[in-house]
């Protein structure tokens, strides 16, 4: 390894260190990664040309370029699900859509309410996606939770539920995703032999969490929260409300059959569905307008979008920009082949470091990066729903939950909640890692007993 390329390693580790710090130097973390993703490529363009081959020096600057491009191409399909998701949920829950959810799981009872959390976001991320579930269900948190030190406790379950519910459908996590569209698991499969080692992985930390819960929670403010519900009866009529959560909700479940029907990126379909969204909203307070002038049309979408929260759009540009500097440079493909090398292709082995490490950087590149570094093999644990492709969806996904900036999920909630990293390290970190490794280990033995 180069010393540039060690330097940019240095940059990366230094970065997301002052990040895991945030809480000790009260500096915001996306200014960090947007320094640190500024810094990693500054430095690749010291010499370029020894990790891009077969270009010309006089072309090697529009060849970075190019490829910097792509990547942040890459990373805005990103960004831009995740700002259309965001809005789309808002746009359904000040119009009332989630109230339902809300009314399940109103319970006095702490333990309750987490399992009630734990089961509903379980089975929501496998159906949506791990993310647009995480929003949901931290904007009810705060509808029903009213003490912080309760509300976080529950917004970190939420982490874990919703990692762990994405990883055994092939919808419900990107990563999951990428290996079913390159036909290295099947639905049928993945589902099949995922889904308990998946749900051992959600029960066991939320039986862990439940006894640093205990007696009643505190009465919500009620005031407030009747007070928006008569702002929206006043804006919008019941069936209207009802179209609406029809078609935000429906609409983040026909995503994925929309990427499969026209084989677009997922943000494409979430685009689709905000100005479907936008357009019928739109309408009705037209015609509201027409009736009534003295609305404040306080809820229209283009007032809703400046409540997105672009701390956490940078913080996502930064760090998944940094991790492509690393990618480019091929840190991440050297140390996946030094795995293999190390624990002499245990795959068991393999595919839980990775994991663990999904939960340090963004499990994307990391899959990806085995999906070029291992062929698919006719028969053995390298074949089409083999155990190594299995495994490999359920702990990039399930491992993210390790770290509170693991995952999509995760950094969502972390920007919502303003969950600190070392508070989320100390407290919750270990309590996922069990649950981790507890399903590596019933997948073994499913895998060795049964299927």
């Amino acid at each position: 390894m180069s010393t540039l390329t060690i330097s940019i390693v240095v940059v990366f580790v230094v970065g997301y260190l002052c990040i895991a710090l945030e809480s000790v130097t009260k500096v915001n973390k996306a200014a960090i990664a947007l320094l640190m993703f500024v810094a990693c490529w500054t430095l690749f363009m010291v010499d370029p040309g020894s990790y891009i081959s077969g270009v010309a020096d006089n072309l090697i600057p529009q060849a970075v370029s190019d490829i910097i491009e792509k990547h942040l191409g890459s990373t805005s399909t990103t960004l831009f699900f995740l700002m259309g998701a965001m809005t789309i949920v808002e746009i359904v829950d000040q119009n009332g859509g989630f109230d339902w959810v809300r009314e399940v799981m109103v319970t006095k009872s702490k333990r309750k309410l987490l399992w009630r959390i734990t089961v509903l976001t379980f089975i929501l991320s496998a159906i949506l996606d791990n993310l647009t579930t995480s929003i949901v269900m931290v904007m009810i948190l705060r509808k029903l939770v009213e003490n912080r030190k309760d509300r976080i406790i529950f917004a970190s379950m939420v982490i874990i539920a919703a990692n762990s519910g994405g990883a055994f459908s092939p919808i419900g996590d990107v990563t999951t995703i990428m290996l079913w569209n390159k036909g290295l698991v099947t639905a049928a499969g993945v589902i099949k032999e995922v889904i308990f080692p998946s749900i051992v992985s959600v029960v066991i930390p939320a039986l862990i969490l439940q006894s640093q819960l205990k007696g009643e929670l505190e009465a919500p403010n009620n005031v407030m929260y009747e007070s928006d519900a008569q702002t929206q009866v006043l804006e919008f009529s019941g069936t209207q409300r009802k179209v609406i959560f029809l078609l935000g909700v429906g609409g983040l479940m026909f995503v994925p059959v929309f990427k499969t029907l026209t084989h677009l990126p997922p943000f494409v379909g979430i685009l689709l569905v905000l100005g479907l969204l936008w357009t019928v909203t739109e309408i009705f307070y037209r015609n509201l307008h027409r009736h009534n002038d003295q609305i404040s049309f306080q809820k229209r979408v283009s007032n809703l979008l400046s409540r997105v929260d672009m701390t956490t759009i940078l913080f996502f540009l930064g760090i998944l920009m940094a991790v492509s500097c690393l990618e480019q440079i091929g840190v991440l493909t050297l140390l996946g082949q030094g795995l293999n090398i190390a624990f002499e292709g245990n795959h068991y082995a393999v595919t839980g470091i990775i994991g663990v490490l999904s939960s340090i950087v963004d499990n994307v590149p990391l899959v990806a990066g085995c999906m070029g570094m291992y062929p698919v093999q006719p028969t053995g644990d390298m074949a089409v729903d083999g155990i190594f492709w299995q495994l490999l969806g359920y702990c990039a996904g399930v491992g993210g939950s390790m770290l509170i900036i693991g995952s999509a999920a995760g950094v969502v909630v972390m920007g919502l909640e303003k969950i600190s990293f070392g508070w989320y390290m100390k407290h919750i970190s270990w309590i996922a890692f069990v649950g981790y490794i507890a399903g590596i280990i019933s997948y073994w033995l499913l895998r060795t007993f049964i299927f």
